[in-house]
């Protein structure tokens, strides 16, 4: 895609997303001009109707659905919230200004109906994405961003960024620093020129980032990184779905070895339940889990911690979880609640600093097909 394309195309999704804003405010009015009261139907927003799709290989809603209706004083005022939070996004996009989502729930303090405000930012951040679901447009296109989620890129891809002070290419080695490119709050303005790698390498901690970086493994390897930041944000998982869809890079993620970064990798392959209604749009169902596993923590008798009663709970979950419902993953977590141990990706410095890419990532890699 050109840069005039491009560009195009965001402006496209900004007129979309500002469309569908003013359609919901006009259903509002026109229930109002019938005489009914006013309400507007999501689905219903629980763990019992988040279903797995077999096909898509991601979490998606269920049929289940639930209205938000004026006929109660709690539900007015949620409704009252989304016709003041819509006015202030359409004006945020006719004015090509963007805000965080923190500060959406400061500026409600602003509004001139008390009832009209925001008593947490956890409030807040639930109608924006009942505005996605009702819309069908994400937040990025109404230009709201998360706080800065601080995940970066390390490797072998040439990339052209729009920023407000004209488009730029980066290089995302030669052109940064150690600590690599930041991933914007929406990499769809991204544009992918050039690349020379083999694979994506998703990385759960910083730490273990620094060392791939440090020991040259992103140029040895031809290995765009990806650190993860812990769980990752929705723009760092949009990114890995790009790499992955566009260029055609397998990708395998790098984790902990317990059962919460096993959810991290969940989230990046699978989709997580908070995020159901974009998993097609963040999911990477292809990507595949390269370590740490518990027959690691055997193999190389790795530094560990013992499992506490909550990872054995979550362990026995995962057991359940159609996300890790395979033979590879019953094995490993069954291993895993037998010798009740967990261990970090740090401890693989136990076997020495290089030995993370000298050895054990080169053979996982290898035994995978990816290297």
């Amino acid at each position: 895609m050109s840069d005039t394309q491009q560009q195009n195309t965001a402006r496209l999704d900004e007129e979309e997303a500002r469309r569908q804003l003013l359609e919901l405010a006009e259903e509002f009015y026109d229930q109002f001009e019938a005489g009914d009261i006013p309400e507007m139907t999501l689905p219903t927003r629980t763990k019992s109707n988040i279903v797995f799709d077999e096909e898509a290989g991601v979490w998606v809603y269920g049929d289940r659905t639930s209205t938000r209706s004026a006929n109660s004083v709690r539900g007015a005022r949620k409704l009252l919230k989304a016709v003041y939070a819509v006015e202030f996004l359409a004006q945020q996009l006719d004015e090509d200004r963007s805000s965080t989502l923190r500060e959406l729930y400061y500026l409600s303090e602003s509004w001139d109906s008390e009832e009209a405000q925001f008593t947490s930012q956890d409030e807040s951040n639930q109608l924006i994405e009942d505005l996605e679901i009702v819309s069908g447009v994400t937040r990025e296109d109404f230009h709201m961003r998360p706080e800065e989620s601080g995940a970066k890129v390390m490797g072998p891809l040439l990339l052209r960024e729009q920023t407000r002070r004209g488009d730029r290419e980066i290089h995302c080695q030669d052109d940064v620093g150690q600590g690599g490119y930041q991933i914007p709050n929406n990499p769809d303005t991204i544009e992918f020129l050039d690349n020379d790698a083999e694979f994506v390498l998703c990385v759960e901690t910083g730490g273990m980032r620094d060392r791939l970086v440090e020991n040259g493994f992103d140029a040895d390897r031809d290995a765009i990184v990806v650190h993860l930041g812990g769980q990752p944000a929705r723009a760092t998982r949009r990114l890995t779905k790009r790499l992955h869809d566009e260029l055609d890079l397998p990708v395998v993620v790098f984790c902990d070895g317990d059962p919460w970064s096993y959810r991290i990798f969940g989230s990046v392959a699978y989709g997580s339940i908070k995020s159901a209604h974009l998993s097609e749009y963040l999911a990477t169902p292809e990507a595949r889990y390269v370590g740490i596993r518990p027959q690691d923590i055997v193999d190389y008798d790795l530094p560990t911690d013992p499992l506490s009663d909550s990872d054995v709970n979550a362990l026995e979950s995962e057991l359940e979880d159609p996300r890790f419902k395979s033979e590879f993953w019953t094995e490993q977590i069954e291993l895993q609640l037998d010798i009740d141990k967990k261990a970090e990706q740090q401890a693989l410095a136990s076997q020495g600093l290089d030995f993370v890419t000298d050895t054990y990532l080169p053979e996982r890699l290898g035994e995978m097909g990816v290297l």
